[in-house]
């Protein structure tokens, strides 16, 4: 990617904060304080009167705990939006698909996006390589969001950590710039 950081006024774009992400069935997570770090973006923006737009997961599955009329369709408390701040509903796994995210983007002129939220490997990762592939410019924010252990292809069981960080190599440089929360408020306005 072409720029260390991201300028000021680049649209914090927050993915699939949900209730349904604190789920046991979930498992293991890595980066406990993501949210932490995602409230002080959020405070950092509004402050500033920067765009913060939320995406949300309405998902079709009857067992999902994001279906909506189920109390994990609900925002994060930490992370919701606030009056004026736009919701992107999806269905799939990238807030592109079936969606108007990338029309209002262009329309209001933002080609920048600060991404942060879950899953890393899933909806996280889906969207940083739509959006680098559509020509905007992505920064994702490596401890503002997590994942959860699993097995590999082979059957080896892989850490949350392990997971996180492949999902975060596969993307830097190449779909969108990795940066930390503390890198983006020291030098973002």
């Amino acid at each position: 990617m072409s720029h260390l950081l991201p300028p000021p006024g680049s649209v914090l774009l927050l993915i699939d904060l949900q209730r349904a992400i604190d789920h046991p069935s979930w498992g293991k997570r890595n980066n406990p304080d993501a949210e932490v770090q995602i409230a002080r973006l959020l405070v950092h923006w509004r402050s500033r009167g920067w765009p913060v737009w939320h995406v949300r997961h309405d998902s079709t599955d009857p067992q999902s705990h994001y279906r909506a009329g189920q109390p994990g369709h609900e925002f994060k408390p930490e992370t919701a939006p606030v009056a004026g701040e736009p919701v992107i509903q999806k269905q799939t796994n990238n807030a592109f698909i079936g969606t108007h995210l990338e029309e209002r983007l262009r329309t209001k002129g933002h080609d920048t996006l600060v991404v942060a939220g879950v899953i890393t490997n899933n909806s996280v990762e889906a969207t940083v390589r739509m959006a680098g592939n559509l020509g905007f410019h992505p920064y994702l924010v490596a401890d503002g969001c997590f994942t959860f252990a699993r097995k590999d292809w082979n059957g080896i069981p892989r850490s949350a950590e392990d997971v996180h960080a492949m999902s975060l190599a596969n993307l830097d440089s190449e779909y969108c710039t990795v940066v930390t929360a503390d890198l983006v408020l020291s030098v973002s306005g």
